[in-house]
């Protein structure tokens, strides 16, 4: 059976009652949980979105990705699911929480890698109870129609709706990836844990051009870094080289794509750092 093509969609409709103020706001290291989630996604799926309520469609913060706008005659998470189906049901749809702080590229990866597209859904058991985690899945075209009967019943849990479907359930490779925040304290702990954690060393090819190359002394290097984005990389190679160009002055490459400031690094990439004027 062939696949669907792959869109992403990240859940940030929740009107995040226990925490008390907005959580897609949130910040770690001064990105915002929202940004993060995106930039995940941007690493594995071409075209991503934001699940937004109809109220907060025009909120800064949303308003810089492409949203999908819940209809609003059902609530909560499995509202931005079908809107998004909705909205492109040719599509299977990667569907992510926006307050999981743990969430990485590797867990991401391991579930596309392993979907079944003759199945419903994929995806993850809970590490905590073994249950289906809606919340980080990937939900085939034809669980649209399905969903739909299931919201006609009066019924609105997406985890109820894996449990009584044909679900591919997976082990998480990384048991801590979806644990997600819903209070003050639970902040305060991912804050801490996050603060906590330095990524292992990792080999990373860096080319310079113009101005950095002259300042580097070289056209390129390979070095072991603990940086997790080219933000992080490029000022650890500033501080090193004494690079005299802000970040703002300069675009970021990985593996020969444009990328984002936030883009999570892995293993043997290529980064190329690109002045203004690139030659010489």
């Amino acid at each position: 059976m062939s696949a669907a093509p792959l869109r992403a969609l990240v859940l940030a409709g929740g009107r995040s009652t226990r925490m008390g103020r907005d959580k897609a706001a949130l910040e770690y290291g001064g990105q915002s949980q929202l940004e993060r989630a995106v930039a995940l996604l941007q690493a594995v799926v071409d075209a991503v979105h934001v699940s937004v309520r109809a109220d907060q469609a025009d909120d800064p913060l949303r308003a810089r990705f492409h949203r999908i706008v819940d209809r609003g005659d059902v609530q909560g998470p499995i509202a931005g699911i079908r809107a998004a189906q909705s909205q492109h049901p040719d599509a299977a749809w990667l569907v992510v929480a926006c307050d999981l702080p743990h969430l990485n590229e590797a867990t991401l990866r391991e579930l596309i890698a392993r979907r079944d597209p003759a199945k419903t859904a994929t995806a993850y058991r809970s590490s905590h109870d073994g249950l289906p985690e809606p919340l980080c899945a990937i939900w085939e075209p034809d669980s649209a129609s399905l969903l739909q009967r299931f919201i006609d019943g009066g019924r609105n849990c997406p985890r109820k709706f894996l449990i009584n479907s044909d679900t591919l359930l997976l082990d998480q490779p990384n048991p801590e990836a979806l644990d997600n925040v819903n209070t003050p304290d639970e902040l305060a702990a991912a804050r801490e844990r996050l603060a906590g954690a330095k990524a292992a060393p990792r080999p990373l090819r860096v080319q310079y051009f113009a101005l950095l190359r002259e300042q580097a002394g070289t056209r390129e290097e390979q070095i072991q870094t603990s940086a997790t984005t080219p933000a992080e990389l490029y000022r650890e190679l500033a501080a090193r080289h004494r690079f005299t160009l802000e970040p703002s002055m300069l675009k970021v490459a990985v593996n020969a794509q444009f990328r984002d400031w936030t883009q999570p690094l892995a293993a043997n990439d290529t980064v190329v750092f690109i002045p203004p004027v690139a030659g010489g």
